[in-house]
């Protein structure tokens, strides 16, 4: 899905700043509810089920994850497909037909480009079983695993530079120093910010920001 931010107010301007409560979700979602989804503004978990998903709070993050195109005999997919902040208080319920009657939660999505799941395995804490490693439905994640799916679903533009998509708040890049990474934050064009010590994620930005 290229340019997710399909629904509600733009999505730099919908960030507010990290709360220490802050969580981070997965959601498993076939590749066509994920599309409903980005064009409603909203998420639902569980097969429309309401338990889980009173559990995420605004200013919350949540990747989608999707198996397959659609939920029943759909073509695998296996990839992370979008990316949204929580912005409903709770959850309300919907009227699709008189047999159906989901739960959903409204969100933000996000413009990023889906990415392949299976070259990032092994750096996900928590998969610990990378022949079946994504868990089914709506669970939360560290921030560090948040950071590395995100980094690479961030689109960058022809020039090298961060595009207008809003970035998590440390996106984790290359660095020609041993030790040494940088870390582009959210919208500013590729402007770096010097951190020692933290782990690579992703391949961009040399000292100065020009392309390695």
């Amino acid at each position: 899905m290229n340019g997710g931010a399909g629904a509600g107010e733009s999505a730099t301007s919908a960030r507010a700043a990290p709360s220490p409560d802050q969580r981070f979700w997965i959601n498993t979602v076939s590749l066509d509810h994920v599309e409903a989804a980005i064009q409603g503004g909203f998420t639902q978990a569980d097969h429309g089920a309401g338990t889980r998903l009173r559990q995420p709070r605004p200013g919350d993050e949540m990747v989608f994850y999707s198996p397959r195109t659609n939920l029943w005999r759909g073509r695998p997919v296996r990839q992370f497909t979008a990316w949204a902040t929580i912005t409903g208080d709770k959850p309300y319920q919907v009227h699709v037909s008189d047999d159906f009657r989901p739960w959903r939660l409204a969100v933000t999505f996000h413009a990023c480009e889906r990415v392949d799941a299976k070259p990032l395995v092994d750096r996900l804490s928590f998969v610990t079983d990378p022949a079946h490693w994504f868990r089914r439905g709506l669970f939360h994640i560290p921030r560090r695993d948040f950071s590395t799916i995100t980094a690479h679903m961030v689109a960058l533009s022809p020039g090298g530079s961060v595009a207008a998509a809003p970035l998590p708040d440390a996106v984790l890049v290359n660095c020609p120093v041993s030790g040494d990474c940088y870390s582009a934050f959210g919208g500013v064009g590729g402007a770096a910010e010097f951190l020692p010590g933290v782990e690579v994620v992703l391949d961009a930005l040399a000292p100065g920001g020009d392309q390695a």
